[in-house]
Order: structure tokens, then sequence, then C-alpha cells
């Protein structure tokens, strides 16, 4: 029997309040644009007029067309400075009160979620809610959609959640989310028959601040570039520098793995040292949703003993796939079950070319815990996105695309200057050199990476599809020399960034807009 689907909601929510005041970054350039729904004021480029604003009618049109249930689910966040013990060592750094790696924020698929965010920061910061196709003056991105939150302000995030699916929060303000301002967003389908057991939501990261620098004093350092130093002999294995590392390298992501030193590497906030344990009975099927949280690291993540059924990548689902391990970009998410044996296992997750691991414990009966340096298995080659195919039910319907954008990817580390079709973005800016689209045309996005480096690439407010029947997805890794042709369908209105999920690529500038003309 088919479950009767939500009803529709023909009214759009109030509006959500904001007590925030503009500052000079808020006033970009030119003409000015009201943002009247919630009594703000920006500052566009001329050309600005020709794109829809946040808040206009469309964006409130869509909202109204999405499934609601009718459920309001209240959450008070607070960004603040925290204090974490990590394995015995005490580290500063910044932090949500209300939600973290181990404390999802979770509502049904329809329900309106009303998150409060309180800035007890120094610095001014927002919240995005990455891979959700939500309304567009919601998603967090400053400059573009709503002004930054400034120390002191709250604002208010309402919106209707979108589509069922592993999803999760950070700021987009500088490099704030390589500290622990992130946290997961589950979104249940109540109509989905569980065929699992058990739970684990499992949020992968890469961790430095307070231990060896600050984010900040990371990405002042690369900003230097490396100039002279990537022919560099480092005998196989990676070498610090600084905060830098030169030679890690990965097969799997065509070179170059990464450039930052991280001295830890956390499975729910807990590094190697000090790992969560998963308890579960033998033979028990247990769903993981595996995020990676990252701000420089690729992860490769499997258990011990035990094979992965994956079964959706960044919220949608995929045809079942078996896989021993699976890759997994910053930004990305993976859904999979396993099948729980008899024993102690190592949950891992291998950090590609900088030979070091987060790990977790599964424990379903007797046994010592594995033992340090524990690897992974390779005997059957590591599942990325390609080898993936969309469920029947979220394909996209076959469509002649009614426009192609281009976004070729540009930069190199010797003066990082990363970039996409070689010019970085300005966020003070951020229409200037915007891609224009239409709503209701089917979009073909054509990646081609000009670097010798790997980016994962993060589109806001929609997910695409994979060629050739592809997974549905919202971030995708393309590798240095290869291109990746995406198409979505223009369906959310707003001005949306695309960009690079490796956080210091992005901050240094490899981002652009796409935004829907009016």
């Amino acid at each position: 029997m088919t479950p009767a689907p939500y009803p529709r909601t023909s009214s759009t929510p109030e509006r959500p309040r904001m007590t925030v005041s503009l500052n000079r970054r808020q006033f970009l350039a030119a003409s000015t644009l009201t943002l009247a729904a919630v009594g703000l004021a920006a500052c566009t480029p001329r050309q600005g007029s020709a794109f829809l604003s946040p808040t206009a009618d469309a964006v409130d049109a869509a909202e109204a067309g999405r499934l609601t249930t009718g459920a309001t689910i209240e959450r008070a966040l607070t960004a603040e400075p925290v204090t974490l013990d990590l394995a015995g060592q005490t580290v500063n750094t910044w932090g949500y009160r209300g939600a973290s790696a181990a404390e999802p924020i979770r509502g049904n698929v329809g329900d309106l979620l009303r998150v409060t965010l309180t800035n007890d920061l120094p610095d001014p910061t927002t919240v995005h809610w990455h891979g959700l196709a939500l309304r567009n003056d919601m998603d967090g991105v400053p400059g573009l959609t709503q002004p930054a939150i400034k120390a002191g302000d709250t604002f208010t995030y309402q919106f209707a959640l979108p589509h069922a699916g592993t999803y999760w929060f950070h700021p987009h303000v500088g490099t704030q989310l390589d500290r622990g301002l992130y946290a997961p967003l589950i979104i249940d389908d109540p109509r989905e028959r569980a065929a699992y057991d058990r739970e684990w939501v499992i949020v992968l990261d890469d961790w430095l601040d307070g231990v060896t620098a600050t984010p900040d004093d990371v990405f002042a350092e690369l900003s230097r570039g490396m100039g002279g130093m990537g022919g560099m002999d480092h005998g196989g294995m990676p070498m610090r520098m600084g905060n830098t590392l030169m030679g890690a390298t990965s097969d799997l992501l065509g070179g170059d793995a990464g450039d930052v030193y991280y001295p830890l590497y956390l499975i729910n906030g807990r590094p190697r040292l000090d790992p969560e344990t998963f308890t579960a009975k033998p033979g028990e099927r247990i769903r993981l949703r595996i995020i990676n949280a990252g701000g420089d690291t690729a992860f490769r993540f499997g258990v011990t003993g035990h094979q992965l059924t994956i079964t959706h990548t960044d919220g949608y689902p995929v045809a079942p796939h078996e896989a021993e391990s699976v890759v997994i970009g910053m930004g990305e998410r993976y859904d999979a079950i396993l099948t729980a044996g008899d024993g102690v296992f190592a949950v891992i997750a291998e950090a590609l070319g900088k030979v070091d691991q987060a790990v977790a414990i599964l424990s379903t009966g007797a046994g010592s815990p594995p033992p340090p340096g524990t690897a992974l298995p390779q005997a059957r080659t590591p599942t990325v996105a390609a080898d993936l195919t969309a469920a029947d039910d979220v394909a996209l319907g076959s469509k002649r695309a009614d426009r192609t954008i281009a976004l070729e990817l540009t930069g190199t580390m010797e003066k990082y200057d990363w970039a996409i079709n070689g010019t970085r973005m300005n966020m003070d800016n951020p229409l200037r050199d915007a891609l224009a689209i239409s709503e209701g045309e089917r979009i073909a996005l054509t990646i081609t990476n000009s670097t010798t480096m790997w980016h994962p690439m993060h589109l806001h407010g929609h997910t695409y599809q994979h060629p050739d029947g592809g997974p549905r997805k919202d971030t995708s890794i393309v590798l240095p020399g290869q291109s990746l042709r995406l198409e979505f369908d223009a369906d959310n209105p707003g001005r949306w960034l695309t960009h690079c999920h490796n956080l210091y690529h992005g901050e240094a500038g490899m981002m652009a807009t796409i935004a829907y003309q009016q």
C-alpha cells in the first residue's frame, strides 16, 4: 500500500525574525536591493537587478509548494567559545551549545524547522544548512543570502525540511568551519520502512584548532604560497612544514591529497586514543550515516571484518552497492548498512595520503580492541560516487539540457590562487560574475579540473545527477585533469553558491554564484 503524501500548505510560514545590523561589508556596490520582508537592505552590483532577491515572491512560492506536516521543531543554538577534552588534551575552540557531532538536530520531512541562533562569538557568523534545497534567504551565505550575524545578535532560521536524508550544518564565514562549529541534521521519512535494527551517525573530522594553530593561522600561511617546494622528494612520506603538509599523495585522489597538517583525526569528536565504542548484538543490521566535516581531508571509511552496503549518498537513495570501503570527500555523506559480526572491530576513517586515521570501536561480544595501527583491508577497490546508480524513484527524468554552464577549476599551490573560470570570488561583490539561470530550466553543469589537485565541489540549494544514471548528489569529487558533467532542474529560485569544499581553497576564491534571473 502506498502511503498518502503529506498535505501541501498554501500559506507561507511567518518570516524569520532577525536582530542584526548591517556593517560596511554588506554594502556591496552601485545599486540597492531591498530585503523588505526581514527589514534588511544590502547593495548589489549594477547587474544585480537582473537577479532574484533572496526574499523574492518566487522564493516564497517555492517554499509554499513544499510538503508540510504541520509540525514545528524549535531549537535554540548558541555559537560560543568552548573547551574540549581531546584524549586528555585541553583545547580551546568554538562550538555550538544545543548541537554537536554527537547531538544532531532531527525532524521529519515536511516539518518546519525553527532554529534561533545566538552569536556569542567575538566575530560575525552564519549557519549554512549543507545539502538542503531550502528557501534562499535561509542558506546562510553572508553578503549573498543574508548579512552576517554580528557578535551579540540573534537570527532565526525557519524553513520546511524538504527531503529525507543525512545532512549537516556549519558556518559560511571565513575559516570557522575548521573549528567545532558543525553538527548533523537528520531528516527522517516516517513512511520509510526501516530495514535495520540500529542507527549510528558518524561524523569524521580533521582537527588542529587549539592544538597546533588556529584555522586563520593556517590560511594565512597557505596564502603566502608554496612556490619552489612542489618538486621536493619526501621519500614517499608526507612532511610537515609549519602548518602545511608536503608530499601527501593518494592515487584515489589523483595525486596531491591535501596540504594542511592535522595533529588529530576524530570520529564524533573523539580521537583514536579515546575512541567511541558502538555496541550492538551479533547479527543486527546497523544503518550508518557518515558525514565528512573535515576542512582538507578525504577519508576512506570502513569497518574491519565487515562489508558495507551503500544505500544513500548526500541524502538520496542509490541502488544497493556492496563495498569494502568508501571514499568520502569533505562535505559528502554516505549511508550504509552493515550486519554486525561477533566480536570487537575497528571503525576506521583513513586520512587519505596523510598516514593517519580516525578510529572508533564496534563491540558485539567478548574480545580485545583492535591494536593501534589496525588498517582497513584492501582486497577490493574502494567505492566512489562513479560506482553508484541513482534509485529509480529519485533519478532525473530524461530531458535535454536548456542551458550549459562551464566551470573551470584553476589555480596552484605555488601561488594559492584557487579560482573558478580564472576569477577568484570576492564575497564583497558576490554577484559580479554571477552565472544566470532561469526557473524551470534543465541545467547542465560541466566542471573541468585544470589544476593538479582534487576538489570536492558543492552546489547550494539543489541536488544534481551524475551522468549515465549516476547518483543524485550535492557534493562531488572532481579529480585533477578530469571533467564531470552534472545535471539539475532549476526548481529553487534564488542566489546560490557553488564552491570547493576544501575550506581553504574556497576561502582563497574557488567559489562562484549561480543566480536565477528575474
